[in-house]
């Protein structure tokens, strides 16, 4: 079986060339440190297939989905960080409202929908719940939830009053910013806590190889010229541990103890 590669979590249209320049890199810094790699990008429909692939040499995942359902299949190579003012290798979540909705704490969405991108999103769904846990307040609070397929359906959704309220993460939302004409009719409402980000991973029959994957991930990501690093708001790379992302588990498994609704 040939290997393969996936980095679907910020593949936007409009970063697709810079994602393709990335890899790029990361191919060729693998083949220097002797591992075999695809020339391109698998762009399946479904990631999951992809993440659980036991010929992934390269994916990035979200969190959630990484300590709740891949730890036992895949290992961490690390985290990338983003020019988003949080902490290497960390990101949040922006809590968005219509920049017109009566909306000004987190009080105010008693009733209201919220829209998410999927429930096995770290950013978009248990970051939220998360954020209202902490403030007292149940999912029985919310007046209903709907799916929206993608943090890009989910603020356009917000922008066109189909929800009320969605949760992005800060990396998708500066590419919003740059990119979805939809975020003019948005404000922010709040932040969440931050977590470990999107962790790059590899295929669990890879372990003996991870150091050197690590290093060839690592030298490509300082590669990159301006204008990719720019494209992608990368800023380097953190080697976080399995035991980093302990806090998103712990967090979900708050979330999803029975709650008396208040408020």
């Amino acid at each position: 079986m040939s290997a393969s590669a996936t980095l679907p979590m910020y593949d936007w249209p409009e970063t697709r060339d810079a994602n393709d320049k990335l890899w790029g890199a990361l191919y060729q810094s693998l083949k220097d440190h002797k591992i075999d790699a695809p020339k391109e990008l698998a762009r399946a429909a479904d990631p999951m297939k992809s993440w659980q692939d036991p010929d992934l040499i390269l994916g990035q995942t979200c969190g959630l989905p990484f300590v709740n359902l891949l730890t036992q299949q895949t290992e961490l190579i690390g985290t990338p960080a983003y020019d988003i003012e949080c902490g290497a290798g960390s990101y949040y979540s922006v809590l968005i409202v219509r920049e017109d909705a009566e909306i000004q704490e987190i009080s105010d969405l008693k009733d209201k929908i919220f829209g998410f991108s999927n429930t096995i999103s770290q950013s978009g769904y248990a970051a939220f719940h998360y954020h209202l846990n902490a403030a007292g307040l149940s999912r029985g609070f919310l007046g209903a939830e709907q799916l929206t397929g993608s943090h890009r359906e989910s603020i356009k959704a917000v922008a066109s009053a189909q929800v009320d309220v969605a949760s992005i993460d800060a990396v998708s939302w500066a590419l919003a910013e740059r990119h979805e004409p939809a975020t003019s009719a948005i404000r922010i409402l709040d932040c969440t806590a931050p977590t470990p980000g999107l962790p790059l991973i590899t295929a669990g029959g890879n372990k003996t190889r991870l150091k050197p994957i690590r290093l060839a991930v690592i030298e490509a990501l300082a590669s990159l010229d301006e204008g990719v690093r720019d494209d992608l708001l990368l800023m380097g790379f953190a080697q976080t541990t399995d035991q980093d992302y302990e806090v998103i588990k712990s967090r979900f498994e708050t979330i999803t103890q029975p709650r008396t609704q208040t408020g």
